[in-house]
């Protein structure tokens, strides 16, 4: 919804207002846009219903719980979320890792699926709404885009090859992307694919993919609508192909899910799992329409809006959910202005419910399937990896290691080994940055580093070392190594060493401590350890960290050319600034 916070409001709501944007969006809804959010809601409609069917097939679950996992959450997004027309729902880049968890402690127990799939909603709501409430939006902002391109990749891959033997209407075991194409491979060569089943799917797929190039036409709407009436008319569920049946009639319920005898374990870390995606992803098609509408959205409140509609989902019989790459731009096109869009579409789904849950009856899984991996095709990202590639190739096999792991290993474990790569890309500048020993070049101001213009100056008896990151406990030792080695390769017995200092942004303990024996062992061989341009955040900490005593006021300079005079003038050699 439109500007949410309270920077954004024209006058400021009480504390307790920010929490609840739709009220402070329904205060300020204008007459006009009410007739284009309730079009958009009857079209959104016609694209919740086959597509939430479909993702909860994709995420072991019976389909019906797809629309339970749209009426209820959908609501409360309404109320807590921040984005004008984010609309939210079950989604393809969540099925893999919720079925991963699903198949693994459900036994085969629709009913123990779904109060798993439940749990997870649950952690994944509580797992948001902590971080919002922390106001650690930013937290998924730690994958770099090579990464996020590398596990969806995988996610996609594992998404589309799960779909596969719906499609062939041949039953395979799970047991990772790579075995379920080699086992479905091997079913198809013996004969034990429902061809009928297949020329459905594999037409429903093609009818989709031919109308998605017309924005405004509902190709997956139409997609299904004809499968459905090709399977009705022509009695193909009585040759074997297999169709969604009856849905119970009525509204999701109110319901405390629990497992007895389960890996709860594994239940919490999955949900961590799909709310660090579902985040990544509603976060990305929240500031990319917020930029569109020019409106703002906090990071946080997303976060936030998200958990509650993900605890919605779980406390009323859904799974996780996500901000939706397909149905927000049909909301969008439609006109929607506000999130009464998302109200008229989840009011519309339970009235379906209640009065003719008997018109998905002919519904064949087959073209389920190939809603479902349609939407796996657009999850692929191959263009900008061939950009990257081209710029920046250890980025590139960074990407393709996590696709890799996703694709060998499965969802969960492939989502962690992008965490831990993440984590390791994000030290490795600071572990081992770049660093500098400068000097004066003729005809140029300031001091450059040496490596670049091999012909600059050094200054007797001084050492200018710049140290291009925070100094913390991953290099401090690195930081020393390199500064006594400079000292050691210094034409002339060193009196002084300036560290410019002015990227290093942060010290820790360690680095701290290090200072310390740094400057004894300078002490020792007759020189000793100044700063030039130190900031002043990282100077307070040098004083917090007790080194006061050791580095003196006359210890640091304003900057690198008074660092150089201060040296010049106390060794009597004069200034020679060039």
């Amino acid at each position: 919804m439109a500007s949410l916070t309270p920077a954004s409001a024209d006058t400021p709501p009480r504390s307790w207002l920010r929490w609840l944007p739709g009220l402070a969006v329904l205060r300020s809804y204008e007459a006009a846009w009410l007739p284009k959010d309730l079009a958009a809601g009857l079209v959104l409609t016609a694209m919740l219903v086959p597509v939430g069917i479909a993702y909860a097939e994709a995420s072991g679950v019976p389909g019906v719980y797809g629309l339970y996992a749209t009426i209820i959450p959908m609501l409360a997004y309404a109320l807590f979320g921040p984005s004008r027309i984010m609309v939210l729902g079950p989604d393809s880049a969540l099925a893999a890792p919720i079925l991963a968890v699903v198949l693994g402690v459900s036994g085969g127990d629709p009913m123990r699926a779904v109060a798993a799939a439940s749990l997870m909603a649950i952690v994944a709501g509580l797992f948001c709404i902590v971080l919002g409430l922390l106001r650690l939006g930013f937290v998924t902002e730690l994958l770099s885009k090579p990464i996020r391109y590398g596990y969806m990749n995988g996610i996609a891959l594992t998404v589309l090859v799960s779909q596969l033997p719906k499609l062939f209407a041949v039953p395979i075991d799970d047991a990772g992307p790579l075995r379920e194409l080699w086992q479905l491979g091997l079913a198809v060569s013996g004969g034990k694919t429902n061809w009928h089943s297949f020329a459905v799917g594999a037409a429903t797929l093609a009818a989709i993919l031919l109308l998605k190039r017309f924005e405004r036409v509902p190709g997956i709407l139409i997609a299904v609508i004809l499968a459905t009436l090709a399977v009705s008319v022509f009695r193909l569920d009585a040759v074997g192909v297999s169709v969604l049946g009856e849905i119970p009639q009525g509204l999701p319920k109110f319901a405390l899910p629990w497992l007895s005898n389960a890996d709860l374990v594994k239940i919490a870390l999955g949900g961590c799992a799909v709310a660090m995606i579902a985040f990544a992803d509603t976060s990305v098609l929240s500031r990319t329409y917020a930029a569109r509408t020019h409106t703002r959205v906090d990071p946080n409140q997303e976060m936030v809006g998200l958990g509650v509609a993900n605890l919605a989902a779980g406390f009323f019989q859904g799974f996780p959910i996500s901000g939706s790459a397909s149905r927000t731009p049909v909301a969008e096109a439609a006109g929607s202005r506000t999130q009464l869009t998302g109200v008229v579409g989840a009011v519309a789904v339970a009235a379906l419910l209640l009065a003719a849950p008997s018109l998905l009856r002919y519904l064949p899984n087959s073209a389920l399937a190939a809603v479902v991996i349609a939407a796996a095709i657009g999850l692929f990202e191959f263009k900008d990896l061939r950009r990257i590639y081209r710029i920046q190739q250890w980025e590139f096999w960074l990407s393709m290691l996590c696709f890799a792991g996703v694709a060998v290993f499965g969802a969960i474990p492939g989502i962690c080994l992008a965490v831990v790569i993440a984590v390791i890309e994000f030290l490795w500048d600071g572990w081992r940055p770049h660093f500098a020993v400068l000097g004066r070049v003729p005809n140029l101001r300031g001091y450059h580093d040496l490596k670049r213009y091999p012909h600059a100056a050094l200054i007797d008896g001084l050492v200018l070392f710049r140290w291009d990151a925070p100094l913390f406990f991953a290099n401090a030792e690195l930081f020393q190594q390199r500064l006594m080695e400079a000292v050691r390769a210094s034409p002339t017995p060193v009196r002084r060493v300036v560290v410019a200092a002015e990227p290093v942004t942060s010290v820790d303990v360690t680095s701290a401590d290090m200072l310390r024996e740094l400057s004894r062992n300078l002490a020792e061989e007759g020189a000793a350890l100044h700063f030039a341009e130190m900031k002043d955040p990282v100077r307070d900490k040098l004083k917090r960290f007790e080194l006061t005593e050791i580095f003196r006021d006359d210890r640091f300079h304003p900057t690198v050319g008074s660092a150089v005079e201060d040296y010049l003038e106390s060794a009597g050699i004069g200034s020679r600034e060039g």
